[in-house]
């Protein structure tokens, strides 16, 4: 154990659907793997899962497959752009939306046997602040809220804030500003929501970056392709690696594989879990 690497798990979540957040997790575990990381990327939207038709990889078998003791992860592992691992989901399968405890646990006892295989977990949430969401993000060492500048988006990204503050006792945010115009109006709109957290919360945000608005985005989503893959020049691919950059110095977990098990732990044994 002692010879294992150190884990960082970051889950990537947002208030509401419609902000990018897919493309945010799958663009930013390829720059990281670009800067020689070993990145697993989980799509935990367990009901509707999509990074797979994103990038238009066939996947056969998905984490119900580890929970029913069909498979087990690394079976059900499917290679990605740039060297990254995904872990797909199901998609349309209601129970999968709804995991209560002993569900988490199967999922997440899998990774146990993939410690040695990464250096970063990317967990790509869905949206809201359903059980689910919370459970997973709580559980992560880092969380990225991504927003866009809609006041539904900032609304809804601070009720996310919220309740993962008041009921899950997660205390840091990073945030990135997906699909602005300038770099200016993504700090104005990290402004305008730390304006409202500070005054209401007891949490720190920190801000990430932006992403700019980028026509080549759509074009690689038509193409099934991460825009950093598809378009490698593209004012959003060389935002995603100066993103990545700043990711790549976030503290590691003190102990090695250390964030993993406290993964684990606090996934399925945390306050609240169903």
């Amino acid at each position: 154990m002692s010879g294992l690497n150190p884990i960082q798990v970051i889950a990537v979540t947002g208030g509401k659907g419609g902000v990018g957040k897919s493309n945010v997790s799958v663009n930013l575990a390829v720059a990281l793997a670009e800067l020689g990381k070993r990145v697993v990327l989980l799509d935990a939207d367990l009901g509707l899962a999509n990074i797979d038709i994103l990038l238009g990889i066939p996947a056969g078998r998905n984490i119900s497959d580890v929970l029913s003791g069909n498979a087990e992860l690394r079976d059900i592992l499917v290679p990605g752009p740039g060297g990254v691992k995904i872990i797909p989901a199901s998609s349309g399968t209601q129970k999968m939306a709804n995991l209560g405890e002993r569900e988490h646990a199967g999922i997440i006892a899998a990774f146990s046997e993939l410690g040695d295989q990464m250096d970063v977990l990317i967990v790509d949430t869905a949206a809201g602040i359903s059980k689910t969401v919370t459970n997973f993000v709580r559980a992560a060492q880092e969380a990225i809220i991504v927003v866009t500048d809609e006041p539904t988006s900032v609304t809804d990204a601070y009720a996310l804030i919220k309740v993962l503050s008041r009921d899950c006792q997660v205390e840091r945010f990073r945030v990135v500003a997906n699909m602005v115009r300038t770099t200016s109006e993504g700090q104005n709109l990290f402004n305008k929501l730390s304006k409202v957290t500070d005054r209401f919360l007891d949490v720190t945000l920190q801000y990430v970056g932006s992403v700019p608005m980028d026509e080549s985005v759509r074009k690689a989503v038509q193409r099934q392709k991460a825009v950093i893959e598809a378009y490698p020049r593209s004012k959003a691919a060389v935002a995603y690696r100066s993103i990545a950059q700043k990711v790549a110095t976030w503290p590691l977990p003190s102990t090695p594989r250390g964030n993993l098990e406290f993964f684990v732990e606090r996934l399925v044994y945390g306050a609240g879990v169903v």
